[in-house]
């Protein structure tokens, strides 16, 4: 019964040690290399199982420093980022492993009545102290799985959404708990289990900082798309009353060019009249979606699609569904084409080409964007290669919020060397 106690202790600890290294990687994307990865996962046995004891300095303080380096030598990131994870983890770490270790041998010497010299324990004590060291793993790697659960979607956000600021701000937090439960494991002289609800503090501090930071990150983002998005929708308002002003006057100055061109004229005058008449001839493809608002949307990416030589077509037919928001159909179309030109830009001019296909479907809106691209490298799981990930990267999720709205979905897929995204909309009856 021990060996089997003890082999299944061993798969917990090794349960463990993996679910650790995913939620490191998770944070922060290790560095490329299979050799590097091997390496980092050898090494990180010896970080997710580190246990402080009571007064253990040294402890407290290399096995930070070794958690520190290590994400320094096989993770990707800024150095901020990195210190942040340390700051994250470790305290998390330290204190369930305290937990565990203290808590389990409290138990074990409570019920076994052990001796304390190892030689001196007999078959029964040897079972049950393999019996709780196997029951304590197995509770710790249930404790972890639901961290990883809790904290998988908010880890992600954080590292995509802070500021350099909002990084001091978590790390401070993070830091004053973790200071006071290592104190107090340092300088404690009486019961072990009067440190406990320091430990437990430590850990909920941990990730309650994770999680309110990237609730304000995404409050931040949000209001910041949503500001863009409305002055995006007023300059198409504006551009429908520009447009609603031309093309008011375009047919009858159409008809004087005409006049003036067939005229007896001077050649120079009529020569005059041609040119300002093909000037204006754009007006005649101008797009007609049976959404006015959409119209003013597509004429302004054909603008700029033909700018940037980019050979844009557009098979578009939303007579009859009116029931999308002008400020989603900016968000859908506007964020999609902008998308497409965006990745465009990164190829030579005779392969850019934007395909967009919408319209009614049976009972849905079915919406499709392709464009050639490039496959990007080093991104990680960012949103965006840009600079500036705060204001960028989030079009295709606004587009999918957008969608969802309506009861939609998106989804979004890279085919060989060219993008496809593609929405589905179910149109209300009735």
């Amino acid at each position: 019964m021990i060996p089997l106690l003890q082999f299944a202790a061993f798969a917990f600890v090794l349960a463990y040690q993996l679910l650790f290294f995913w939620m490191l990687h998770t944070f922060i994307p290790l560095r490329k290399g299979s050799l590097l990865r091997l390496l980092a996962f050898a090494l990180s046995r010896h970080l997710a199982g580190v246990i402080i004891y009571r007064h253990d300095l040294d402890g407290i303080l290399l096995s930070f420093i070794g958690l520190a380096l290590y994400l320094i030598l096989f993770h990707q990131g800024k150095m901020m980022e990195k210190m942040t994870a340390a700051f994250i983890f470790y305290p998390i770490t330290v204190s369930v492993n305290f937990l565990m270790m203290d808590a389990s041998s409290q138990i074990f010497f409570a019920v076994a009545d052990a001796p304390a010299l190892n030689e001196m324990w007999t078959e029964g004590t040897r079972l049950a102290d393999a019996a709780i060291f196997a029951a304590a793993v197995f509770i710790r790697l249930l404790f972890w799985g639901g961290i990883y659960l809790f904290l998988k979607k908010p880890l992600q956000h954080v590292r995509l959404n802070l500021t350099a600021g909002t990084w001091l701000i978590v790390d401070s937090l993070i830091i004053v708990s973790g200071i006071g439960c290592f104190t107090a494991i340092y300088f404690d002289i009486g019961e072990s289990f009067a440190i406990y609800p320091l430990c437990i503090a430590a850990i909920f501090s941990s990730l309650g900082c994770v999680c309110l930071v990237a609730r304000l990150g995404d409050a931040m983002q949000a209001a910041c798309q949503l500001e863009r998005l409305k002055m995006q929708q007023n300059y198409y308002r504006g551009k429908m009353k520009e447009e609603e002003r031309v093309r008011s006057v375009y047919h009858d100055m159409k008809n004087h060019l005409l006049v003036l061109e067939k005229s007896q004229g001077q050649e120079d005058a009529k020569q005059m009249a041609k040119e300002l008449r093909a000037q204006i001839a754009g007006y005649e493809d101008y797009a007609r979606t049976g959404n006015e608002f959409l119209d003013i949307i597509l004429k302004d990416k054909a603008e700029k699609a033909r700018e940037q030589h980019v050979d844009f077509s557009a098979m578009v037919d939303f007579h009859g569904i009116g029931f999308i928001e002008p400020l989603d159909l900016s968000t859908i179309f506007g964020n999609g084409l902008d998308n497409a030109m965006e990745a465009d830009g990164k190829l030579p001019e005779g392969q850019r080409a934007i395909l967009l296909k919408a319209g009614r479907v049976q009972d849905f809106v079915s919406i499709r964007i392709e464009n050639p691209c490039v496959p990007e490298e080093g991104t990680g799981n960012r949103r965006t290669s840009k600079a500036d990930r705060f204001l960028h990267g989030f079009g295709i999720l606004n587009m999918k919020k957008a969608a969802e709205k309506y009861g939609g979905q998106l989804v979004a897929k890279q085919e060989k060397e060219k993008f496809v995204l593609k929405i589905l909309i179910p149109i209300p009856k009735g």
